[in-house]
């Protein structure tokens, strides 16, 4: 990983010096890397060592961050793993922009693999997180969304990312097309299973552990999983309360929602929704062989479970 990042810092330079301070801002921020770390564990547990391993691992990065840039000005978030988001800092247009630098940076990278499955991969994936980031807008307060049509989105939108980012590690490594699609389905498994558990500590958390502002999504209008199982499982009066917050976009009954979402089980329901993802994603690990990299692919997706952050 500190090669990745080694691969990133080189690779974000540019003439423009706008272009490098903003990537920088949002690299330097950290985050758990969690798709080049995966690209990197299925490469390891597949026997591939190449140096191409370490350049598509910091491709997939620059991608979920290109992302991250849009997405902040798209919901307006302020503040991002524990800081200022970039669009909060240098304004919308630099932020948009500066993510479009790294989408087209990223593809410069994946070039040079001069594999044109690796391309048709990352472009299929980058197409549909796209896709997905459309659905999810036309799904604004849309309090009738649910649970198909919400796995539907998050699978467009985050969960491609990771498939694609395991299969890859699969793809440099000459995996037979059996295995190929074995770490492509843990890889959207887990991807799932992480953006539910997300969903989840947006009700279950606190702003010093998320990094981000709790409620974000309902002010954003956001029909998540916890929203909707407490919507399934709640009163009448309590149903309505939820379903008035998505419509409007409303956190002036966040501290009622949470109770809610809480005395109703549905974040049960939602961690339950996880566990079948995560479990789901180790069986698939049965095709690939035992290894330390297996072994930490498998406490990965156990680990998601017990996320609070």
């Amino acid at each position: 990983m500190h090669e990745v990042d080694r691969v990133i810092s080189e690779r974000l330079s540019s003439s423009v010096p706008l272009v490098a301070q903003i990537s920088q801002y949002i690299i330097a921020a950290g985050g758990k890397r969690l798709r080049p770390a995966l690209l990197l564990l299925v490469c390891g547990a597949l026997g591939y060592r190449g140096a191409h391993r370490l350049s598509l691992a910091a491709v997939v990065e620059l991608i979920h961050t290109a992302t991250l840039l849009h997405d902040d000005v798209v919901d307006a978030s302020t503040l991002r793993r524990g800081r200022p988001t970039a669009n909060e800092s240098f304004g919308n247009p630099a932020s948009v922009l500066v993510g479009d630098f790294l989408h087209t940076r990223s593809f410069q990278m994946m070039v040079e693999t001069g594999s044109m499955r690796i391309m048709e991969v990352l472009s299929e994936a980058t197409n549909v997180i796209a896709e997905g980031e459309v659905l999810q807008l036309m799904m604004m307060h849309d309090a009738s969304l649910d649970e198909t049509g919400y796995l539907r989105v998050i699978r467009s939108k985050t969960a491609k990312l990771f498939e694609a980012s395991a299969r890859l590690g699969a793809i440099l490594a000459h995996s037979p097309a059996a295995v190929e699609e074995a770490c492509a389905t843990y890889g959207q498994a887990l991807g799932t299973a992480f953006q539910i558990i997300d969903d989840v500590l947006d009700y279950d958390g606190d702003t010093s552990e998320m990094g981000k502002n709790l409620g974000d999504d309902l002010r954003e209008g956001k029909s998540t999983l916890p929203l909707i199982a407490a919507m399934q499982r709640g009163t009448p009066e309590q149903t309505a309360i939820v379903k008035h917050a998505i419509e409007q976009g409303s956190t002036e009954q966040l501290a009622d929602i949470v109770h809610i979402v809480r005395v109703t089980g549905a974040l049960e329901a939602a961690r339950t929704a996880a566990h079948e993802e995560a479990l789901r994603a180790i069986a698939a690990l049965e095709k690939i062989p035992a290894s330390t990299y297996r072994s930490s692919l498998l406490h990965l997706a156990e680990s998601l479970l017990e996320r609070r952050s």
